[in-house]
Formats: structure tokens, sequence, C-alpha cells
């Protein structure tokens, strides 16, 4: 089956390890969502024929529900959805300006949500969907939460997303989160110990899970981990 794929934030980091992967094992088309439209159809030419760049804005959900129906309007329905993009501010819960919590909770959740409502009623119709929620051992009680304030509680927030909608969707559609590990990205620094390549590993592979894979579940290096 071929099949139309949505990558949040697709035009750098992990987002684009996931395209550029994907573009090349399968003939999928593949949509390359991205705030600034020009650099991402710069990004989408280079990789290759079945890759289209999509305006997608998470800041805001009234620019967000737009681009949304933008492209269903012009691709139809999704079969698989990465929710790739997100943010990182430092700061703890009584210093962070709480813009930047709002923010946060925005674009690393809500448009995560969003999106996932978006989706799922093409998936449930075609009876074959995957979604794939990027998170962070940071957003997992098992681990502590030890990250910056804002940044755990939305990967925390998108974890519980992820188990309850999985729940109330047939079996035939996979949502998972995952933990890429600590990611030579923008957001990770260069110090970081793995390539938005190996970042991008446990994402390809829960799209291709098939119908009897697990689902509402938590993964980091393809193997389950704790909320």
């Amino acid at each position: 089956m071929k099949r139309t794929v949505l990558v949040s934030g697709g035009n750098r980091g992990i987002g684009l390890a996931i395209v550029e992967s994907l573009a090349a094992q399968l003939d999928d088309i593949l949509l390359l969502g991205c705030r600034n439209i020009k650099e991402g159809q710069e990004r989408a030419t280079s990789i290759g024929h079945n890759v289209h760049a999509v305006e997608l804005d998470l800041s805001k959900n009234d620019v967000l529900h737009h681009h949304i129906s933008s492209i269903m309007k012009k691709h139809g329905r999704i079969d698989v959805l990465i929710n790739n993009a997100g943010v990182l501010y430092e700061g703890d819960a009584l210093k962070l300006d709480e813009s930047l919590f709002y923010q946060t909770m925005q674009i690393n959740a809500m448009a995560a949500y969003e999106l996932m409502r978006a989706c799922l009623p093409g998936m449930i119709e075609n009876n074959y969907g995957r979604i794939v929620n990027m998170s962070s051992g940071w957003g997992s009680f098992a681990e502590g939460l030890g990250g910056p304030f804002s940044y755990s509680v939305s990967k925390a927030t998108l974890n519980a997303l992820t188990h309850t909608l999985a729940r109330q969707v047939p079996d035939t559609i996979k949502i998972n989160a995952m933990c890429p590990g600590w990611v030579r990205t923008d957001m990770g620094g260069q110090d970081a110990s793995r390539s938005p390549s190996e970042g991008a590993d446990t994402a390809i592979f829960l799209t291709n899970l098939h119908n009897d894979g697990p689902s509402g579940r938590f993964f980091r290096d393809r193997k389950l981990i704790s909320w």
C-alpha cells in the first residue's frame, strides 16, 4: 500500500533524518512539514521526487488548523503521522516565563493532539494508521521527569495522550511514543552521543509496525520502556 506520511519539523534534525530514511526505503508520499516553507521546499527537492514540503506552524491553533485543512485538501488522508517538532526552554517552574511554558505545551503536546485528531478519522475509515509521537525520557515518570520543567511536563502530557488515544481507536491503528536519546541537533547540541539518523531509527521502526504490533506504548532503541 502506498502511504501518505506527514512529518512535523521535517526540515532539520531528527525530522529530516526520518524523511530521508523513509524516502530511501519506501515508495510512500512524504510530506515534510515545516514553518519555513522556502527552507522546506529546498530540503524536499534535494531528497527526492516523492517528498513534498507543506507549511505547518504549530505555535497557534488557528494557524495550525488552516494549514491542516490545506494539507488535507491537497493530499487527502494521512496514513502515517510523525509528531516530531518540538521546543525546549531552560528554567524551573517558578522562574520560567509563563509564556514560554504555554508555548512549549502548545508545540510539544497540544499541536500533536490537534494533528492526531485531524488524521485519525481518515485512518479509522481506511482501517489503517500509524502515529509516532517524539517524546523523551525526560517525560517519563519512571525516569523522574528529569529535564527542564516545561519540556518534561509537555512530554509527559504527550505520553499520556499516546497511551489514552491508543485505547480509543481500532487495533489496526498503532499510536506509540518514543525517546530518540541524546541527539546532535539544534536542541541536543553538538556534544550529544547520537546522530540524527540514529535518533530517527525507532521512528522508522514504529511507522512500519505490522497490524499485530504494539500500540499505546513507549519505546527507546526499538524496545519498550516504562512511562
